[in-house]
């Protein structure tokens, strides 16, 4: 098995890796033709599942050299996306196709390859560069859920809390509180592959100028369709997952790297940064440690079982 290097977030790529650590070296195969027609398999939700949906997802388990019916695994796996892309949709989780070619480099990267020596390994074994970006999306928008749901399953008593902070010498736990401004590009959908790179090129623009949040409203009101949201004070541990890495690097007046999203082209502004201790520090800090204590693979299986139960899924 070969061994990969890590390539991303944390709770980004642990279980793509692992799912994926079996599939290099590839070798080089005959093309594989997609099956005439595709016809619809199951229905979830109201979201079909393919054949060549299917196909593909039993091309990338054979690369991941698993055993078994492939044909089998492939169609519940397949289910469980769709399930869990749609958990992620209700969850407001959004991975952006920048963030998955990023993922996308950096495994071709860590395994020594091009984007397009990849590209051409996928195509040629049947499983296809976009089946593959998928696959990665929903295993970062999954992480996301995830991580959320491990706080959320995590309730502290007063008394808990109090208990924790004696084992740790009585010491309140201190935390960073931001004060952030949101500066978002919007991009109409229906108008994005015309106007995403001049928004960008503005958005840069504006970010190089930041150099605090006092004068943000003003710089923007040239501007047409640009939004400044005041996000208020945020604790290093509520950082939206998208943000925490760069944020967290950040003095006050400097602004994150400018980045695409489904609204358009944004950065982050901080304000401030101070930190603080208090009751809601200590209660915030030591749920997110419990809840770290338990499984993320653990907490896969409860959420995805439970998604199920709930599911309407039909087979055609």
């Amino acid at each position: 098995m070969t061994k990969l290097t890590k390539t991303g977030r944390k709770g980004r790529s642990r279980m793509m890796a692992i799912a994926m650590a079996a599939a290099l070296p590839f070798m080089v195969m005959a093309p594989v033709q997609q099956a005439a027609a595709t016809e619809i398999l199951y229905v979830v939700n109201d979201t079909p599942v393919t054949s060549y949906d299917v196909a593909r997802r039993a091309a990338l388990l054979k690369l991941m050299r698993r055993s078994g019916n492939l044909q089998e695994v492939a169609t519940e796996e397949m289910i469980n996306q769709v399930l869990r892309q749609q958990e992620m949709a209700r969850n407001r989780v959004t991975i952006t196709n920048e963030m998955v070619n990023e993922s996308y480099a950096n495994f071709a990267s860590s395994n020594n390859m091009s984007t397009a020596q990849l590209d051409q390994i996928l195509g040629q074994s049947g499983v296809t560069k976009d089946h593959f970006k998928e696959f990665i999306r929903t295993q970062m928008g999954w992480g996301r859920v995830l991580q959320a749901r491990g706080r959320s399953t995590v309730q502290l008593s007063q008394q808990d809390v109090v208990q924790k902070m004696l084992e740790q010498g009585g010491q309140k736990p201190s935390a960073t509180e931001y004060m952030l401004q949101q500066v978002i590009f919007v991009v109409p959908a229906s108008e994005r592959s015309q106007l995403l790179g001049k928004r960008k090129r503005e958005a840069q623009a504006m970010r190089d100028r930041f150099n605090g949040c006092e004068n943000t409203v003003e710089f923007a009101k040239g501007l047409i369709d640009v939004t400044v949201r005041d996000l208020g004070r945020t604790l290093a541990p509520e950082l939206p997952a998208d943000w925490k890495d760069h944020v967290v690097k950040l003095q006050p007046g400097q602004a994150t790297p400018v980045r695409e999203t489904d609204r358009g082209v944004e950065f982050i502004g901080v304000c401030s940064a101070r930190e603080v201790s208090d009751d809601h520090v200590a209660k915030l800090l030591f749920q997110n440690e419990q809840a770290e204590d338990k499984p993320m693979e653990k907490i896969s299986e409860e959420l995805t079982a439970e998604l199920r139960e709930k599911a309407r899924i039909v087979k055609r």
